[in-house]
């Protein structure tokens, strides 16, 4: 039996400055906040995901996926710098975008910090991608694809019959 998804997926972030990071994700790569949630201690408990309560913004991106910021009421401990791949359970956001020499100087101009130079690198004949990291050290991958329909015909090649 395979999962039913209802939705688009969700990703959470946990984070320190919830309003800081909410309003990075809201400004630089425009997504919509959706909604703010105090949880209680016992409820982070019984799920596993701190001692003490956190709070929880909920924003969605352009397309209709859905990040959850969460800051839980103890600082948690700051993101393993590094090259991505070298440390287990390493993860990232990777956005497709049009144009991403756009959206590079934009992340430029709000602090974020690159990987290798804030210049896409082509990795083949039709893609450019470009790495960096969020003001609390999430990395986000961006891609541009020079024929987006070939990447993803599932979404872009749908003719009507």
């Amino acid at each position: 039996m395979s999962m039913k998804m209802l939705v688009p997926m969700e990703v959470g972030i946990c984070c320190a400055d919830l309003q800081a990071l909410s309003q990075f994700y809201q400004d630089v790569l425009g997504f919509t906040f959706i909604a703010q949630v105090q949880m209680p201690a016992a409820a982070a408990q019984q799920v596993g995901l701190s001692e003490g309560g956190y709070s929880v913004v909920r924003l969605q991106t352009p397309y209709g996926e859905r990040i959850k910021l969460l800051a839980p009421q103890r600082t948690p401990e700051p993101q393993a710098e590094g090259l991505i791949l070298e440390r287990r359970n390493a993860s990232y956001l990777t956005f497709i975008v049009a144009d991403i020499a756009s959206l590079a100087a934009e992340l430029k101009r709000a602090g974020a910090r690159f990987f290798a130079g804030d210049t896409a690198i082509q990795l083949r004949p039709d893609v450019k991608a470009l790495f960096c990291r969020d003001p609390e050290g999430n990395v986000l991958e961006l891609v541009e694809y020079a024929d987006i329909a070939a990447y993803r015909p599932d979404l872009f090649n749908q003719r009507s019959a």
